[in-house]
């Protein structure tokens, strides 16, 4: 049977609210391969370079960690790279933590609009469930005393119909949508950790300042 027919057959069977879950199954797939490449793309999870960029700040070593930064592709690097280079002034912690949230907002956008298919594919799917029985109860009556079993057993699987596509759309959706918050949270964790690192630590004095020789003061005999 060709997949294309057997779809067909199920949004026929289904009615308007297989389409609504069909429609809304097509655009949660789409946010979620989104979702992957933009945490692809924007490094989430892969953070060797700015570790070991942390780990030559946290040493001493400035310009080795600055080094290794400037080799990082992560979304975090350019705010890290701005703490390393942000004066040591009372408060900063604070901006850099606000910037370091919106960053992460930005990678949580779309979250809302899985959690919301979460929550109403199963609800919609039951709400198909129930005009369908409302429905084959109403030919069940109108067929009066002779009553055929198979017309209530089809009106009733029909109606069930709504209720599994509803499931079969919300559970993968949760399953997605628990995935890339438990990887949000783990950035959240990681972005705190490398600006406590830069701003405890704090800038390094300039080395050409260091080396530069103080000059005499001539004395006036």
């Amino acid at each position: 049977m060709n997949p294309l027919d057997g779809a067909r057959d199920i949004l026929q069977l289904g009615g308007p609210v297989v389409a609504i879950l069909f429609v809304v199954s097509v655009l949660t797939l789409g946010v979620v391969l989104y979702k992957i490449w933009q945490f692809a793309a924007s490094g989430v999870g892969r953070h060797r370079v700015l570790s070991e960029a942390l780990a030559a700040w946290e040493s001493g070593d400035r310009m080795a960690a600055r080094a290794r930064l400037a080799q990082s592709r992560s979304y975090l690097a350019p705010l890290v790279g701005s703490a390393m280079q942000a004066p040591a002034v009372p408060g900063l912690d604070g901006r850099f933590d606000a910037e370091a949230g919106l960053a992460l907002a930005g990678l949580e956008r779309g979250f809302r609009f899985l959690d919301t298919v979460a929550q109403l594919a199963p609800l919609l799917g039951l709400f198909g469930t129930v005009l369908g029985m409302i429905e084959a109860f109403r030919s069940l009556q109108t067929a009066g005393s002779s009553v055929d079993p198979s017309l209530l057993a089809g009106g009733i699987w029909v109606a069930l119909l709504t209720t599994a596509v509803g499931l079969a759309v919300a559970m993968p959706t949760s399953m997605a949508l628990a995935w890339l918050e438990s990887r949000t949270a783990r950035e959240r964790v990681f972005a705190d950790k490398a600006l406590r690192t830069v701003l405890v630590s704090g800038p390094a004095p300039d080395p050409a300042a260091e080396a530069e020789p103080v000059a005499a003061t001539p004395s006036h005999a």
